[in-house]
């Protein structure tokens, strides 16, 4: 069985096409700036990976592309796209309707159109993925999987919030969480790793990158994580604010005297790291010009790894206990000394990494590397996230069902 995974922006269209035995990816890439001028696509297999212009008005133009350079050339890496089995869509909101990955049909696309309003720039995307792909693709099952879904199992008491209830009955206003797809993958790689049955372990998943969450696995069950009804919440991030006092919101847009939306362009593009630091969003940069004296750099990254500690904590007493504390995305897994300040102090919980394991994480070229010190109860892991192959996986259950 082979599975096209596609993960659908409003001008981008990212790929994987990866054969299920084995789990071997045959290819992947990126179709950039559709719609627009200078498009390009960047394939990649055969350990051939070139770059070349393209003409691409709408999705449908990518997609066809896509399947050229799959079928032909350096990059062929199947004779016909009828080798195709289905094909898996990353949704991003899939709101109180999708707990769990599902058959695309003419209803599916609808409810997600109508879920939207919770996800603007998301979720119109995945819908113009889905509909170009049908142009092409033609009856190949397809199927949804959502960022959501994992999140589902949260008890009313840790996605409501407090405000009149017929807000969450009227708009769905409550905590959705995001990243589901990666927390899902890692911890029943964790689980795998730590050779015990997921029902069996209680798990503390930090996804670190320009985007962040954290997650409270508990027996395989989300119990609480860190984003909200919207990827602004929770821990902050490379440009987004996170946790914020709502009366900010009324004092800014007041004393700046500007629109919603333009305070909105402020907490999702102009904040965090980047308005902390008043350096960059990337973390590196800023560890850079921290290491160099830029106090405002040292203070981003100080709230930052103090925002995971104490969320990290939170659930621990949430879940009354914990096996292990997993750290993957692109902080999570290559930034050694975030890791070590988030879990300094922490041995009284019973974490506790060793030194030389952390610093030289990177060097195992392994897709799971522990750091627990010796005699520490709790394990600490890096995993590297593959949320491509989660959606492949997922859309094999879904298709053998």
């Amino acid at each position: 069985m082979k599975i096209l995974v596609i993960n659908c922006g409003s001008s981008s269209l990212k790929y994987q096409l990866i054969d299920m035995e084995g789990e071997k990816v045959l290819c992947k890439g990126l179709c950039e700036r559709i719609g627009m001028e200078s498009s390009m696509i960047t394939h990649e297999a055969n350990g051939h990976k070139a770059t070349t212009p393209a003409i691409f008005p709408t999705h449908t133009e990518a997609f066809a592309e896509v399947v050229k350079k799959m079928t032909t050339g350096e990059g062929k890496c199947i004779d016909d796209v009828s080798e195709i089995s289905a094909i898996g869509h990353r949704v991003v909101h899939g709101g109180e309707k999708f707990k769990a990955s599902c058959l695309i049909t003419d209803e599916v696309i609808n409810t997600i159109r109508e879920l939207s309003p919770l996800a603007p720039l998301h979720n119109p995307a995945g819908i113009l993925g889905i509909e170009a792909a049908r142009k092409v693709f033609g009856n190949v099952p397809m199927v949804a999987v959502f960022d959501t879904a994992f999140h589902s199992t949260m008890p009313p008491k840790a996605y409501m919030y407090a405000i009149p209830y017929e807000y969450y009955e009227k708009y769905g206003v409550r905590r959705y969480g995001f990243h589901g797809t990666s927390h899902k993958y890692v911890s029943h790689r964790a689980a795998e790793f730590l050779e015990e049955p997921i029902e069996r372990l209680k798990l503390i998943t930090c996804h670190l990158g320009n985007g962040s969450s954290i997650a409270a696995v508990d027996q395989g069950k989300v119990i609480d994580t860190s984003m909200g009804m919207t990827p602004l919440a929770g821990l902050m991030m490379g440009t987004r604010c996170g946790d914020l006092d709502p009366s900010v919101v009324n004092y800014l847009k007041y004393n700046l005297e500007i629109t919603g939306h333009e305070l909105d362009e402020i907490l999702n593009k102009k904040s965090g790291l980047l308005g902390v630091s008043g350096v960059s969003s990337d973390k590196r940069d800023v560890e850079e010009a921290a290491m160099n004296g830029n106090k405002r750099a040292q203070l981003a990254s100080d709230m930052l790894n103090y925002q995971i500690k104490k969320t990290i904590g939170s659930y621990i007493a949430a879940m009354g206990g914990v096996d292990a504390i997993v750290f993957t995305g692109g902080i999570g897994e290559h930034d050694a000394d975030s890791r070590a300040k988030i879990c300094h102090h922490m041995d009284w919980l019973g974490i506790r990494i060793d030194t030389d394991k952390n610093r030289d994480a990177h060097k195992q070229k392994k897709d799971v590397v522990e750091v627990t010190a010796w005699g520490a109860r709790v394990r600490t892991l890096i995993i590297e996230t593959n949320e491509e192959l989660m959606i492949a996986r997922d859309t094999k259950e879904v298709l053998e069902k």
